[in-house]
């Protein structure tokens, strides 16, 4: 599988492709390819993959430098077989990355994931935080992400993945409005306290529970917080 990589966030970024295929992939920068023509393209992939018999692609791709070429023109600019799968409508909804990334910032995750086929997650780093969680609020992981699309702002119920152990979560995306006004990704373990993890930690969306709002002071947050965690663990089913 051949995953062009674009900068900015991303569905699924990087070596992340690799967890939903069991196909090798072979990454290409953006940069090294959009100058080159249509043939030009083809020409890298035969230099690429010396081997190349066969190049499956969507209905909607294109190719070559300004989109010039569509997948049809394929047929006759690579001299083997080609291969163009048909669109896939969901609910009559056509399945595209930018129809799915429009509809995770909206925060609408349960449409995300009848398209994705998946629960949509991000992956990122535990840093260190500003240490009013644990003391005023409740005790949360300051996350690192970098690369994916982020959910519109607002609380979210969520698991959170930790060396292989899945935990129910709460999890936070947007300005502390209450605190510093600082952006912050955060994510509450519920019913459990566990230490700093030193690896990646993932967090997968399961439903969005209400948007991003300023309280008046950390107490009402704090009641707020309580109310969001009795939400989620109704919508995760734990049980009380």
């Amino acid at each position: 599988m051949v995953v062009i990589e674009k900068p900015g966030a991303n569905l699924t970024p990087g070596k992340y492709r690799c967890l939903y295929t069991k196909k090798p992939c072979f990454f290409i920068q953006l940069s090294q390819i959009k100058g080159l023509s249509g043939k030009e393209f083809i020409e890298f992939l035969k230099k690429e993959f010396p081997n190349l018999k066969k190049i499956v692609v969507g209905y909607d791709f294109y190719f070559g430098k300004n989109r010039a070429n569509s997948a049809k023109d394929l047929k006759n600019i690579f001299d083997k077989e080609v291969e163009i799968v048909d669109e896939i409508k969901i609910e009559g909804i056509s399945v595209h990355s930018r129809t799915i990334r429009d509809i995770i910032k909206a925060g609408d995750i349960a449409k995300a994931k009848k398209l994705l086929g998946r629960d949509y997650s991000i992956f990122g780093k535990v840093i260190k935080g500003l240490g009013i969680g644990s003391k005023e609020l409740v005790a949360t992981l300051n996350l690192d992400i970098n690369g994916f699309l982020l959910p519109k702002e607002g609380v979210y119920a969520s698991f959170c993945k930790i060396e292989n152990i899945t935990y129910p979560s709460a999890t936070f995306i947007g300005k502390r409005e209450t605190i510093d006004g600082s952006f912050s990704i955060e994510t509450h373990i519920i019913g459990k306290t566990i230490s700093t993890p030193k690896k990646e930690v993932e967090i997968i969306f399961k439903s969005f529970i209400r948007e991003n709002k300023k309280f008046s002071s950390l107490k009402e947050l704090k009641k707020q917080i309580e109310i969001d965690i009795e939400k989620i663990k109704k919508k995760l089913e734990i049980p009380a």
